[in-house]
């Protein structure tokens, strides 16, 4: 989910590690779903790719069952 709504903004990954203040390889674990991000940085994200609530929550729930 978030690629894709981070592609419909036409954001590179390049772009989002620079708008989010983080490495490019650590936005790319996000962009892949490989990885949840620290607390700040998600919020960020929220901010960036205005993420809507239901968006969030599928986004976390997915991570939080993906990851454990």
């Amino acid at each position: 989910m978030i690629k894709e709504k981070r592609k419909s903004k036409q954001y590179t990954q390049e772009d989002m590690s620079k708008l989010l203040g983080i490495s490019l390889r650590q936005y790319v674990r996000i962009d892949n779903e490989e990885d949840l991000p620290r607390r700040d940085v998600l919020r960020n994200l929220i901010t960036e790719l205005e993420l809507t609530n239901e968006e969030i929550g599928e986004y976390i729930r997915k991570m939080t069952r993906d990851i454990a």
